[in-house]
């Protein structure tokens, strides 16, 4: 089947236009650098005027030639067929008021947003995926005071998971630094480095946020024995409202 963009198109007139447009584009730089140097490499003052305004002459018949050469070859390359693979989208470049309703750029803010959902969800799938929380269909029969209590439940995740995913989001910001800690084995604990702004303590659960205490970037965020504080709040009240 043929492309649909070459219907209606002569290929080889096509290519050979684009090499007449670089030729034409070569012999408007030369007659701008024939203006650019002037007269010079003469003795007399009239040879110099004569051989500037011949060597002029030249440049601006090379110049005539390309274009006549490139009227030409438009001619011979025809006109692409209508029916083009992008639909009624390769309409908008018809639009004359495009100024005022940018439909492009509000298409490509769309496609780059939908991106962003399907990848999130994705990424949601999976971690759903490794949980075995399902309900028991022999549970709806039984009555309310025979049930069982329902156990409180973590998304349980490997630290390796836990520690990927937290050094791609460091990744992600340059400008933002994340220190990663396990003081107590499982847990994991961030210091996050905004700038020279502040600086914010993150107590996480698996991928669960448990705690955060946000403090200025020139306070004390460890105790005496060298442990993050999660427990004293900022002495700033603007840090206080944020935690």
């Amino acid at each position: 089947m043929a492309d649909p963009l070459s219907v209606g198109v002569n290929l080889e007139a096509f290519s050979q236009a684009i090499s007449a447009i670089q030729a034409l584009r070569s012999s408007v730089s030369r007659v701008f650098d024939c203006l650019k140097d002037g007269m010079r490499n003469k003795e007399t003052l009239e040879g110099r005027e004569k051989a500037f305004i011949a060597h002029f002459q030249d440049n601006l018949h090379s110049v005539n030639r390309d274009l006549n050469e490139l009227e030409r070859l438009s001619n011979l390359v025809g006109k692409p067929s209508e029916n083009h693979p992008l639909h009624n989208s390769g309409l908008l470049s018809l639009d004359p008021v495009q100024d005022k309703t940018p439909l492009y750029s509000q298409l490509l803010q769309a496609y780059k947003w939908s991106n962003k959902l399907q990848y999130h969800a994705g990424l949601a799938s999976g971690l759903l995926n490794q949980q075995s929380l399902k309900r028991s269909a022999n549970q709806m029969g039984v009555s309310a005071k025979r049930r069982p209590k329902a156990q409180p439940t973590t998304l349980v995740l490997p630290p390796q998971y836990v520690d990927d995913v937290i050094s791609r989001i460091d990744r992600m910001f340059p400008e933002m630094s994340i220190q990663l800690s396990r003081p107590n084995g499982t847990s994991a604990m961030l210091l996050v480095t905004l700038g020279k702004v502040l600086k914010v303590i993150v107590v996480m659960r698996s991928l669960f946020i448990d705690r955060t205490i946000v403090k200025g970037y020139n306070e004390n965020v460890y105790t005496e024995d060298g442990k993050l504080d999660i427990w004293s709040k900022s002495n700033y009240q603007v840090f206080q409202k944020v935690s």
